[in-house]
């Protein structure tokens, strides 16, 4: 088993490689910064031309829009403030935290839009009634048989119990688009425990899936007028960079702690990882002139597969555990329309039953009040591709804008949508993982693993802990208290 110490090199300081310049690894870096022993030098590895990962802003007819996430939880599961909140704030971007207008969004079924229902949990009903608009519940299968609905440790695909329990409507008309808008994925498919963590803990102790639902509900109340979501005014590439500009700024004027120093580094490829008598050796560049570098700690933030390669060559079983995990390809597809008359809702979702291109839309100049333009223009951003379907993604970008916008007029009330005077189409390869029943099993496993015999190895990201700003946040921090910890304990 490895240890903190740096052998006969103790008197030299503490070195910690993080691989990934998403918000998880710069989340971990800034915790580094805060906690790491006096001396500690922090280096950050990003293999692409720019930081943030999928927070990224651009600009499109003169105004700022989003080609990534659009924003985050505001509250935590235990009903505190979310970490991407304290993220903001600790960056000094509290006061241009913003909320939406309009919260209400709708489901398009059979060429009308329906507003969703209240009182679901990710589309699950607690109260049957409120869904019949939409979908007609087997209300007559939920019964209470005397038992819990799972046992302590199961887990098990969503649609899975949802079909057994509430029919197939309930699935295929409110469960499955609010899980394709998050994951592009499919209720089929996806892990109850990993997805919807609240509803797996109260479905091991209550008898109806109803009766969990309530129960999920009332262990994480809702405060009456206290918003779900914020984001950022200008585009949340601004906690990108903030965070980068406090990262690399001089010790005592962010908040940290004395460090060697945090190096952030753009283009840089980590090819390889393997272990050394007193850290880890990372191999960065081309293979015709690679760079050697060594540290005393790693924390790799970026997605399960890049970091199951790099994982092969320190523990394979370890690696094929993280490797397992399959990923969803989506496009993004931003329209700037003139006049046009939108429903006021901040967006819709499809079933895949409707057989439509789209499986979301997002109507950004109604649901954010600061989006609304004085010039009529109304921007729109719709979501493109499920898992599974990536052949529907093989277009260019000409051919795929139409489709949307073809498809869109058909989705609005009136038919019709004017021509856009801007598009824009964003790629994102492999983006949203797809965790299976057993993930979170599989990366306790994993990590298990590390912990017992690489301590100064961690993992962290959405490939691991679950989608979202804050989650990711979360996950980044975490791996840096583990790695302060395996290499002695943190100072001040």
């Amino acid at each position: 088993m490895e240890t903190g110490t740096r052998g006969d090199a103790g008197d030299q300081p503490v070195r910690i490689a993080v691989v990934g310049g998403g918000i998880t690894g710069l989340a971990a870096a800034l915790r580094l910064r805060d906690r790491a022993p006096a001396g500690t030098t922090i280096t950050v590895y990003e293999q692409s031309g720019s930081l943030g990962g999928k927070l990224r802003t651009g600009t499109l007819a003169g105004a700022p829009f989003e080609l990534g996430a659009e924003a985050f939880l505001t509250r935590d599961p235990a009903g505190g403030e979310s970490a991407a909140i304290a993220l903001a704030r600790r960056l000094g971007l509290g006061e241009d935290l913003v909320h939406p207008a309009t919260g209400q969004a709708a489901i398009a079924l059979g060429g009308r839009l329906l507003p969703v229902p209240g009182g679901t949990l990710v589309g699950v009903p607690g109260d049957l009634e409120k869904v019949a608009a939409l979908a007609q519940p087997a209300a007559d299968r939920d019964t209470d048989a005397g038992r819990p609905l799972l046992g302590p440790d199961e887990d098990v695909a969503v649609g899975e119990l949802v079909r057994r329990r509430l029919g197939d409507e309930v699935v295929d008309r409110l469960v499955d688009p609010m899980l394709g808008g998050v994951y592009a994925g499919r209720a089929d498919n996806l892990s109850l425990a990993t997805t919807m963590p609240a509803l797996a803990r109260t479905a091991r102790l209550e008898n109806t899936l109803a009766g969990a639902v309530r129960a999920a509900q009332a262990a994480a109340p809702r405060a009456p007028g206290r918003p779900i979501f914020a984001t950022v005014e200008g585009g949340l590439s601004r906690l990108v960079t903030a965070a980068a500009e406090q990262l690399v700024a001089p010790a005592g004027t962010g908040g940290g702690t004395a460090v060697g120093g945090v190096q952030i580094r753009l283009g840089a490829a980590v090819r390889e990882l393997t272990r050394t008598p007193t850290g880890w050796r990372l191999v960065i560049g081309p293979t015709r002139d690679p760079e050697l570098v060594e540290a005393d700690a790693v924390i790799l933030a970026l997605p399960a597969r890049p970091a199951a390669r790099l994982l092969a060559g320190v523990d394979v079983g370890v690696g094929a555990l993280v490797g397992r995990l399959d990923y969803a390809s989506v496009a993004l597809v931003t329209l700037v329309v003139p006049a046009a008359t939108l429903p006021d809702l901040s967006g819709f979702l499809v079933p895949a039953t409707e057989g439509t291109l789209i499986k979301a839309a997002t109507f950004f100049s109604t649901k954010w009040a600061h989006q609304r333009r004085s010039d009529g223009l109304a921007l729109l951003r719709t979501s493109v591709g499920r898992y599974g379907e990536e052949h529907l993604l093989q277009r260019d970008d000409t051919e795929l804008t139409a489709a949307v916008h073809r498809e869109l007029g058909q989705l609005l009330p009136g038919g019709v949508l004017p021509e856009p005077v801007a598009s824009h189409v964003q790629r994102w390869g492999g983006a949203l993982p797809q965790y299976q029943p057993g993930h979170l099993d599989r990366v306790a496993a994993a990590r298990n693993t590390l912990r017992a015999s690489h301590p100064t190895l961690a993992l962290a990201g959405a490939g691991y802990d679950g989608v979202g700003v804050p989650i990711c946040v979360r996950s980044g921090e975490t791996a840096a208290e583990e790695i302060v910890k395996a290499l002695g304990g943190a100072t001040g």
